[in-house]
């Protein structure tokens, strides 16, 4: 029965996870004095979810070992903090130079229109340029391959992250000091308790941006992808126009990435360049091999449990611990990470292509999963 579920038996369970999710999350909004940390956590795994899905887009569908991540969550973060930072607070913003007078000009005929559309005109235009980026610098780097085209990539996002932080961008960038007031992911609205979006906002934008991805990798051009991870000459030797399908997947991969850099900017409330080390491209490829390349649903799930590892569930770790009066002289600051780099170690050691590998989850195998549980034969604990 299990095996032959129906595609509308699927869809009713879909709808009805989807169902469930949405009350909870909009439980969670209304009692998020309470839940605090639960939010905050639940906010930034979702945002690196859209990261870690969209490099695996690259580097698991794709076979492009690339680590630009960072730069292009630069583009898109400081674009939206730009057009979505209010204009009365500008001057506490940009003290220094002040913004330029042609992007104020740009910024005062975007207020006619509510916060909600600026933000929104701000994270598409992020995507844009980043994937105007990606598609400049992507003629000559995808002509490279592995350990070359990572370092490629990291170069550029090292070459944004200097640009953005330099005096020259003062009055657009506001230089080394960053930017700050940035609104954050509560809608205005009379139909809803105040403060409301907190997490059903980057929920809906996540779930509309990895809806694509998804569709993008089921289509013929999906197809092309996998064809050219498995064999590039081969591929080509088939009609695959390799520089247009790399070029396509990098494109739509720097475009998500740059949206989940807006949220990423909306969720901090304030940014600078320090923000967008190696380090935070390292977190995302950290995400996508536990998960396992070639898994969507690998990917999502290893944001969250990486997320909440690393920022809440291992936090005791940090705090001194006294047992019979004496002091554990290992829980100290820094201790966390250590246990999470254990653990990380364990996860790979048992699970060597990731939780997921490159399978997605699926309804019929998770309700199948006990029956599948090997069992034991009868009289094996018999004597002779």
């Amino acid at each position: 029965m299990l095996r032959s579920m129906t595609k509308k038996s699927t869809t009713l369970l879909n709808l009805t996870a989807v169902v469930v999710l949405v009350t909870l999350l909009y439980l969670l909004e209304i009692n998020k004095n309470s839940f605090g940390m639960a939010v905050s956590i639940l906010q930034k795994s979702v945002i690196l979810s859209i990261v870690a899905v969209s490099m695996n887009l690259l580097n698991g569908f794709t076979g492009l070992f690339s680590l630009g991540q960072a730069g292009f969550m630069a583009i898109g973060a400081y674009i939206t903090a730009i057009f979505s930072i209010s204009s009365d607070t500008i001057d506490s913003v940009y003290y220094t130079s002040g913004l330029a007078p042609w992007l104020m000009s740009f910024k005062l005929g975007l207020d006619v229109f509510p916060s909600a559309i600026r933000i929104l005109f701000g994270l598409l235009l992020g995507g844009v340029v980043a994937g105007l980026f990606a598609a400049l610098i992507g003629i000559p780097v995808l002509r490279l391959k592995s350990d070359y085209l990572a370092i490629a990539t990291l170069g550029f996002s090292e070459i944004i992250r200097a640009i953005l932080s330099s005096p020259q961008m003062d009055q657009i960038t506001n230089g080394s000091y960053g930017l700050k007031n940035i609104p954050g992911f509560a809608i205005e609205s009379d139909f809803l308790p105040v403060g409301t979006g907190s997490l059903l906002v980057p929920f809906a934008i996540a779930a509309l941006c990895i809806t694509f991805m998804v569709m993008l990798i089921k289509s013929s051009y999906g197809r092309a992808f996998m064809a050219i991870r498995e064999d590039g000459v081969a591929a080509e030797a088939m009609g695959i126009n390799l520089l247009k399908h790399k070029e396509l997947s990098f494109i739509v991969s720097s475009f998500m990435t740059a949206i989940a850099g807006g949220l990423l900017a909306m969720f901090m409330r304030s940014i600078d360049a320090r923000t967008f080390q190696i380090s935070m491209t390292y977190d995302i490829l950290l995400i996508v091999v536990i998960g396992g390349l070639g898994s969507i649903t690998g990917s999502i799930l290893s944001a969250f449990l990486v997320t909440a590892s690393k920022e809440w569930w291992l936090r005791f770790f940090d705090q001194p611990l006294i047992t019979g009066g004496i002091t554990i002289p290992l829980f100290r600051t820094g201790f966390r990470m250590v246990v999470f780099s254990v653990l990380l170690m364990v996860v790979v050691l048992f699970f060597r292509r990731g939780l997921m590998g490159n399978r997605e989850f699926s309804w019929s195998a998770l309700l199948s999963w006990p029956k599948r549980m090997p069992k034991a034969k009868k009289g094996a604990n018999k004597r002779g």
